[in-house]
Formats: C-alpha cells, sequence, structure tokens
C-alpha cells in the first residue's frame, strides 16, 4: 500500500461566515513537503453585497500560494502589488521577513452572485530563506505548462513532472500538480520528491486499491510509483517536495523555526510598523491570547 495517512481536515470560520476546510496542520502530520498549511475554500456563491473580504494581516517565514478552481480575488500588499487573482493562475508571495496582504471581492463582481472555489496553501521558506526581502509573484494561467495522458489532464503548476517543469521560481524543491481524471482511468503517479501527498478535490479517488475519499489528504509512501484511479470523472492535486529542514512553530500567521521570531513579529504587528497597504484602513489584530517564547 503506498497510503500511510488519511487526514480529512476540519472546518474552519475565517470570518464573516466564510468557511474552509483545513488539512493542514494536522495533529498527526504538521507538513507534506514544505507545504504546512492546507486550506479548500468553497464552492461556494457569494451573493450580491456579501463581503467574503480579507482584511489586512501579516505574513513572516513562509510564502502563500493562491489557487482557484472558479472565481476571482482581489490581492493587494504592502509592496504596492495589486493582482487580480482568477482561476488556473499561480500566485506564490513571499513573505520573509515580513508582508502585509488583503485579499477582497474584486468590485466588479460585488453587484452579481458568482462562486468561489480554490486552495489557499502556505508553504515554509528553509532556514537559510526566512529572512529574505519580501516578494509577489504572478504567474498567468496561460503560462502554466500542462500535459495530457491517457484519461489524464495535468497541470504542473510548480515544480516538475511528466517532463514539463512549472516557471514558479521556489526556495526548495517543491510540487504542486493539478489533475483531471477521466472516468475509468488510472494514472501512474512517480515518486516525485521524497514526500507526496494527494488530495480527492471534488470526487472519490482509489490508491493503490485502497479508497480516498473526497476531501481527503492522502500521504504516500516514498519512493513508490502510486496508481491513482477513479470510477468517475475527478479532479485532484499533488503537493510535496523536500521535507522540512527543522521543526517550524506556527501561531497565527507566523511560521518560524525560531519562537522568539515569532514574539518580535506579535510586537511589530502591534505596533503597526510592518508596512502598510495603500489605500486601507482596516487590519486584523492580534488574538487576544499571545504566543511566548517560554
Amino acid at each position: 500500500m503506498s497510503v500511510q495517512l488519511k487526514l480529512r481536515g476540519h472546518d474552519k470560520d475565517l470570518g464573516g461566515g466564510f468557511m474552509v476546510r483545513r488539512l493542514l496542520p494536522s495533529a498527526p502530520r504538521q507538513s507534506v513537503g514544505p507545504f504546512l498549511f492546507f486550506d479548500h475554500f468553497g464552492p461556494v456563491t457569494v451573493q450580491p453585497g456579501a463581503s467574503h473580504d480579507v482584511r489586512p494581516h501579516p505574513h513572516i517565514g513562509l510564502a502563500t500560494v493562491s489557487y482557484l478552481f472558479e472565481g476571482a480575488i482581489l490581492h493587494r500588499d504592502s509592496l504596492g502589488s495589486v493582482q487580480r487573482i482568477e482561476p488556473g493562475a499561480i500566485n506564490w508571495m513571499t513573505s520573509g521577513r515580513g508582508i502585509v496582504h488583503s485579499e477582497r471581492g474584486p468590485q466588479d463582481l460585488r453587484s452579481q452572485a458568482y462562486v468561489n472555489h480554490g486552495l489557499q496553501l502556505w508553504a515554509a521558506l528553509p532556514q537559510a530563506f526566512e529572512e529574505v526581502a519580501p516578494e509577489f509573484s504572478h504567474t498567468p494561467a496561460q503560462a502554466i505548462p500542462a500535459v495530457s495522458l491517457d484519461g489524464a489532464e495535468v497541470r504542473v503548476l510548480i515544480g516538475a513532472a511528466f517532463g514539463e517543469t512549472s516557471p514558479v521560481r521556489t526556495f526548495s524543491k517543491t510540487i504542486y500538480l493539478d489533475i483531471k481524471l477521466a472516468a475509468g482511468a488510472t494514472l501512474a503517479l512517480p515518486a516525485l520528491a521524497d514526500e507526496l501527498a494527494v488530495y480527492a478535490v471534488d470526487g472519490d479517488l482509489t490508491v493503490d486499491g485502497e479508497p480516498v475519499a473526497a476531501h481527503t489528504l492522502a500521504t504516500l509512501t516514498p519512493g513508490v510509483t502510486a496508481q491513482i484511479s477513479s470510477s468517475a470523472p475527478t479532479r485532484w492535486v499533488v503537493v510535496g517536495g523536500d521535507a522540512l529542514d527543522a521543526r517550524r512553530y506556527i501561531w497565527w500567521n507566523f511560521v518560524s523555526s525560531r519562537k522568539e521570531r515569532i514574539v518580535q513579529a506579535s510586537e511589530e504587528w502591534a505596533a503597526q510598523t510592518m508596512g502598510q497597504i495603500d489605500g486601507e484602513t482596516e487590519f486584523i489584530p492580534l488574538p487576544e491570547r499571545r504566543f511566548t517564547a517560554g
């Protein structure tokens, strides 16, 4: 069997009734490759006048990776970046030593109903790059390489697979694939990295004969090619990469290999010295219960 662990996740309210399904971090597994945060949101219909906006908030020590199946989100950050995120594009935001960003519904969609559906991941930066300068990178959908296999359509969002290599720049070996599998088809997924997992987005999968239900993140045995199949058309993703180089502490929106760095970032956010987004006056305050380095 190539399935090591099945994670079902839990529902999390991000505010205003905006619910997500959180798969990582979890008690049995903090990360898969560099990915230590995995949220699946939607599909949810955003009604006219409704707000699923995420107000300005900070990050350190990680890269946010945003990917939409449907809908649109407007990204703005303290570097001055303004980017409409749409289906098929990869948006990689390196927080490094500190960045502030917001995610809001585009103004042109606020008067109509539309569906939002996607994944929000965090990739921990290697220790040597935890304090790099922040950066935002948008890779449009048409720049993402794709390959058609027997019964499978694979988009190589990040990393290299099936003879294709994504243009998205990372700080360590990282794999992120978006795969559509036809009914009754089987895909041989090679061991593309030391740590890999598959996530069934909208249907059930079978991994080497073992059922993996929809909305389940299944970690795979290292070094083994897995046979992935489905009885119905199914969308799923593959995530993974090199294992983390050290334990990471995760508190609120901060990730670091050092507890004291999280304390420092908390103090900076409380003092509002981490940066500002032009035109934004709101912000998400620190949780009342603070992180301590003790």
